[in-house]
């Protein structure tokens, strides 16, 4: 520097002041976006953080025009409605119909409402405000969001995208095995309404199998998945869920082919067609013998399984994955959202829409469980009269018999109960010795199922005996098609949109490569095995992994980031503070119990090994057998790819392999190719140089609040304008003493 460094500045000042002016004067009058022009001040820390300064006299920090360039530059939701059916289609899962109602009646019944309903509110809701929020501000994927808020937790965006990847692998077969089901449904009577017969040269038999099981059972394991006995037996693909696999892929490559332009308008029918099937199911099990039954078992509360610790971390769960938090599906979709909306309410909104939608498949659910409980109660008490009736004279005495029972007619099942509490009493000791098997529609209702035995074997046996079963079972299997794909949509966009705007890639080349890839690694799924590879998917590729990647998550906001700049940036975007409550959630209570949810649930896997439910063909029963060493490698190697990105990140950004500047414009570059970006490169003169990253020459950080300027930028940038306007660098003095205001 020279000695007269106030000189010198005062000079290198006015030299900026007149590029600036002579930049703007060469500027197209017609241009009136560019009358409002922003400036970018990059983060000098290399934290990703910058201040927006607007050169319209008045040094605004925020420049509203800018904004508005770059909310026009993103896709966009055509209405507020459209994004809130998206949110909802991707929350509202195939696990609202079949894995809530299961934890529902196995924690306490109506009991379990209320540790979900509180951890909803602790954890559900501020996480999912924190998603919504940071996809808003940034208007990024995961991965620009993460890199953002931190280069060195910029892998905690790539884990996401790995997660996504491999439940969008298995879901898409669960939608398959739906499509089957569903093409399956337009016959009268249905497929699995009765166990097939087998002739040979003299007589005609019922499956063995079939007859061991039930007709649901065997079509389920025989007919559609044609299951092998372990995961080591492939057996080679099965070409029904294979087509139906291809299927579901293209369904869902030609609804996101085009982004949310394409998959916003499948919403409108995807998100709401699941709400007008449960409640037309719910009418019409209501009117149905038994259904009552079946709701009055779900809602009896257990109040002293709520003590229990393990329904606490069941209700955890299942609030985690119920908002589908971690994935970055919520990011995405709320990255094309106007900066000025109100996410606050949106989280609530969804996140209640949820729970209610939990609450009303739990009603059908067990309103037609309880149909059907009351049918095979009925069976159960028809052949068991049989036996009585056979053992009269002999063991059973007539006299033991009350008089208004009619044999020769329909025995109710009050009728008898009071038989068989006759016959209890009486030959207490000989009782067993009579083989009548126990009746009971309480029983009959605790026998819990989840997942696809809820859906494929419950559910469909019990729609056998509805009045127009295949009416029933067509709209069922369209509604778990429509759930299903509605949650895929949101998987996908957590992995396409993170992508396109990290590579700058075409999103419909994009949509199409990852859909091809994902069927071919899906024919995995789609062998004879498969159903054990969906179970080993489900149960290692996504939990662990999704809970480290949402603690990390929570801890960059509220601990890397901070809190406080935090809720300004809120303040900023929405128009008011939030709840102070969200304050001490994001800081303190959700990491903790996130963090405890984590170790519990590494507790449980290292208490119970690694197993699967295989299918038996010869005892035509489920067991569960140990996954053999290569399967233990398989689930290992699951969890570690999937967290791998955040470790690998970090030390890549630790130790300056990539530089945590990288990708981030170092110099001036305008819109509509006025002005392009220019290379950098170090000048001469040690008291100068361009405007960028690092000083050449000098690793020391400037002491600017940020030391990159570049004007926000959406498109492509020319190699060299048409009308003669090049590249223009500005050079500023490196003055340490140099105040903010004199830019």
């Amino acid at each position: 520097m020279p000695k007269n460094s106030k000189a010198v500045k005062r000079q290198l000042d006015d030299d900026v002041r007149e590029s600036v002016k002579d930049l703007l004067s060469h500027e197209d009058t017609c241009d009136g976006s560019f009358k409002k022009s922003s400036l970018i001040v990059g983060g000098g820390r290399g934290d990703g953080e910058g201040k927006e300064l607007s050169l319209n006299g008045d040094m605004d920090v925020e420049d509203e025009g800018s904004d508005a360039e770059d909310d026009a530059a993103r896709p966009a939701w055509n209405s507020k409605l459209q994004y809130i059916l998206a949110q909802v289609g991707y929350s509202v899962g195939l696990g609202n119909v079949w894995r809530f109602p299961y934890l529902c009646q196995k924690n306490g019944g109506g009991a379990y409402l209320v540790p979900y309903l509180i951890l909803l509110i602790v954890i559900g809701i501020p996480l999912f405000f924190l998603e919504l929020s940071v996809g808003q501000r940034i208007r990024r994927g995961s991965i620009g969001v993460w890199n953002y808020i931190s280069p060195r937790l910029g892998g905690i965006g790539f884990a996401s995208c790995v997660v996504c990847f491999f439940v969008a692998l298995y879901y898409n077969v669960i939608i398959g095995w739906s499509l089957f089901y569903f093409s399956q449904s337009f016959q009268q009577p249905l497929p699995w309404h009765e166990c097939p017969l087998v002739k040979n040269k003299t007589t005609m038999f019922v499956v063995p199998e079939c007859e061991k099981s039930s007709a649901t059972t065997y079509y389920w394991y025989r007919e559609a998945l044609n299951i092998s006995d372990s995961i080591s037996e492939s057996g080679g693909l099965n070409w029904r869920m294979t087509i139906c696999l291809l299927a579901a892929w293209s369904m869902v490559c030609l609804a996101m082919i085009k982004g949310i332009q394409s998959s916003g308008k499948v919403m409108y029918f995807s998100s709401l067609f699941p709400y007008v099937v449960l409640i037309c199911f719910l009418v019409r099990a209501l009117l149905l013998k038994g259904s009552v039954d079946g709701i009055r078992h779900m809602f009896t509360p257990k109040l002293e399984i709520m003590l229990e610790a393990k329904v606490w971390r069941e209700a955890a769960t299942q609030v985690f994955f119920a908002l589908g938090l971690g994935f970055g599906g919520v990011i995405a979709f709320s990255s094309y959202n106007k900066r000025d909306n109100n996410c606050h309410f949106d989280a609530v909104l969804v996140s209640f829409i949820n729970f209610f939608t939990s609450v009303l498949a739990t009603l059908v659910v067990f309103a037609v469980l309880g149909f059907k409980a009351n049918i095979m109660n009925a069976k159960c008490v028809a052949l068991n009269t049989k036996k009585i009736v056979a053992l009269l004279g002999n063991e059973v005495s007539h006299d033991l018999i009350p008089h208004h029972i009619n044999f020769s007619a329909t025995v109710s099942a009050e009728d008898y109960q009071q038989m068989t509490e006759i016959l209890r009493g009486v030959t207490e000791k000989d009782y067993p010795r009579l083989g009548l098997d126990s009746c009971s529609i309480e029983e009959e209702l605790n026998k819990a199922v989840q997942g696809t035995g809820l859906a494929f074997i419950a559910f469909t046996e019990a729609m056998t005996h509805f009045p127009a079963s295949p009416f029933w079972s067509v709209m069922f299997f369209l509604m778990l098609v429509n759930l299903g794909m509605g949650s895929m949509f949101g998987t996908i966009e957590g992995i396409i949109t993170p992508l396109v705007d990290t590579f700058k890639v075409r999103k419909e080349f994009l949509t199409v490569g990852v859909s091809l890839l994902a069927f071919f690694i899906g024919l995995l799924f789609v062998q004879r095995s498969g159903n054990y590879w969906v179970a080993m998917f489900d149960d290692y590729s996504a939990t662990l992994p999704l809970l480290i990647v949402v603690i990390l998550e929570n801890v960059a906001v509220a601990w890397v980031y901070g809190t406080d700049k935090f809720f300004e940036d809120l303040k900023d975007m929405l128009g008011f503070t939030p709840f102070r409550f969200y304050y001490y959630m994001w800081k303190y209570v959700t990491p903790l119990l996130l963090i405890l949810l984590l170790g519990s649930s590494v507790i449980q896997l290292g208490m119970t090994p690694p197993s699967y439910s295989a299918w038996l063909e010869d005892m035509a029963s489920e067991k569960s057998l140990k996954y053999p060493p290569w399967g233990l490698a398989v689930c290992i190697s699951l969890v570690v790819m999937a967290i791998m990105p955040v470790p690998v990140v970090f030390f890549l950004r630790y130790f300056n392999i990539i530089d945590e500047n990288a990708g981030v414009v170092s110099t001036i570059s305008y819109k509509k190719g006025c002005i392009i970006k220019e290379s950098v490169r170090p000048e001469e003169d040690d008291d100068a140089s361009l405007i960028h990253a690092k000083s050449p020459g000098s690793e020391a950080p400037s002491p600017m609040p940020g030391n990159s300027i570049y004007r926000k930028q959406s498109g492509g940038v020319p190699d060299a304008a048409p009308n003669g306007r090049y590249g223009i660098g500005y050079l500023m003095a490196d003055m340490p003493d140099m105040p903010e205001s004199d830019l």
